[in-house]
């Protein structure tokens, strides 16, 4: 074979590997039922079939080839260390036990390993920590260097919640399944809830250089889809609609420089219509169903700005009764908070300024920054220059983010 042919047969496999390996991954789990052996199988599934593939051609279904070949690899291996260690008998025997995947291999079922494999990811016997890095790692498929990276933590640490949960999972003897209808509520709220929060630091990174991380939040928006396909509950939808929407300000959100733009001051031009109109009709669906939750009222929120042609002609009624509703279904002081501005923007600052001052107050959010910078914000806007700059000097001091720190700086600077 040529060298040509031989650089067509590996971009093949490359391509196969960046669409296919997860299908792979999470399908060899369940027949192996062990998440490194699983691992070890799919690397030697992908280097048999540069081998074999450039001698033999494409098989007609590449994915259930990678699974059949991966079975059989981990099996051999699995009776080569059986030599030296008695307790993998057992094991070998039921591996010889599972049918093997064939040519005509379903989706639906290659679907249904991939739900598994995030239920069990996101199992609640896990602390949220290891879940999210298991997420990641094993549904996305990102490297442990990279999430270390998104998460500003040591790779080591990172590697240590993988190995942590998959201990967990294995000596917990964790069911590798989907929930019963019962306990569906309880698991899915775990799933949306890692899934949120790695949009989360994606949509706007808790500290460091940049702004975002558009990977991370293009792996969550990518979950909430296969989530969408896999299980069409209206929450889902509401947290799908809701990262969409917000995802649809990214080009407007910054300068060319990496400085933060408000969303009062956005180009609206540069905002994505098509996601922003898919979020509006899941946001329809959600509601329509009558049984949708806090990812579908504050998706509802998001559609509001986004159907807004400018920020003045936002709907800060619709908005702050909106908030009304969260507030009830989620009552937290962080969406206090954001319903307090959105009470200063239909009712005047000094209607927002004194429900922030309660919150602080309380004790609540006083080491948010964000809260700080809302009070300076009201402060400004009423002309209390001293006040104004006091909350900015104390949301300076909280910030971690440096796009967010030179805005902040920026208006301390403004205000003389």
């Amino acid at each position: 074979m040529d060298a040509i042919t031989i650089e067509q047969v590996s971009q093949t496999v490359d391509a196969v590997y960046r669409t296919e390996s997860r299908r792979v991954f999470a399908t060899l789990v369940r027949q192996l039922g062990d998440f490194d052996l699983a691992e070890e199988a799919l690397h030697e599934a992908f280097a048999a079939a540069l081998e074999q593939w450039s001698r033999d051609g494409l098989p007609a279904n590449p994915r259930a080839w990678l699974v059949s070949t991966g079975r059989f690899k981990a099996i051999d291996a699995i009776r080569r260390r059986v030599r030296f260690d008695s307790t993998l008998v057992e094991l070998a025997r039921q591996l010889d036990q599972v049918t093997p995947a064939v040519e005509g291999d379903d989706e639906a079922g290659v679907e249904d390993d991939r739900l598994r494999l995030i239920f069990t990811c996101c199992h609640p016997a896990l602390p949220p920590s290891a879940q999210i890095a298991l997420t990641l790692r094993e549904v996305c498929g990102l490297k442990t260097e990279e999430i270390a990276s998104a998460f500003l933590t040591a790779p080591a640490t990172i590697a240590q919640r993988i190995v942590r949960g998959k201990a967990k999972i294995r000596d917990a003897r964790i069911p590798y399944q989907v929930p019963a209808l019962l306990e569906l509520p309880e698991r899915l709220d775990s799933i949306l809830t890692v899934v949120y929060l790695v949009f989360n630091e994606g949509y706007s990174a808790s500290s460091g250089e940049a702004l975002n991380r558009t990977d991370l939040s293009d792996e969550a928006i990518r979950l909430g889809r296969l989530l969408l396909e896999l299980l069409p509950d209206p929450e889902v939808m509401g947290l799908l609609a809701l990262m969409l929407i917000q995802e649809s300000r990214r080009a407007a959100r910054s300068t060319s420089d990496g400085d933060l733009i408000l969303l009062e001051d956005q180009d609206r031009s540069l905002w994505n219509r098509s996601h922003i109109d898919e979020g509006r009709a899941l946001v329809a669906r959600a509601l329509a169903s009558q049984q949708f939750g806090v990812y579908t009222i504050q998706a509802a929120i998001a559609a509001v700005h986004g159907e807004a042609p400018t920020a003045a002609a936002t709907d800060w009624v619709q908005l702050v009764a909106l908030y009304d509703v969260l507030v009830r279904a989620q009552p937290s002081p962080v969406v206090e908070l954001n319903r307090a501005v959105a009470v200063a923007m239909r009712d005047g600052p000094e209607a927002g300024l004194d429900r922030i001052d309660a919150i602080l107050a309380s004790g609540d959010l006083a080491d948010y920054h964000l809260s700080h910078a809302a009070r300076a914000d009201m402060c400004r806007r009423l002309g209390r220059t001293a006040e104004a700059k006091e909350s900015y000097r104390r949301a300076l001091t909280l910030a971690r983010q440096e796009p967010e720190r030179r805005f902040l700086d920026r208006r301390l600077r403004e205000l003389g």
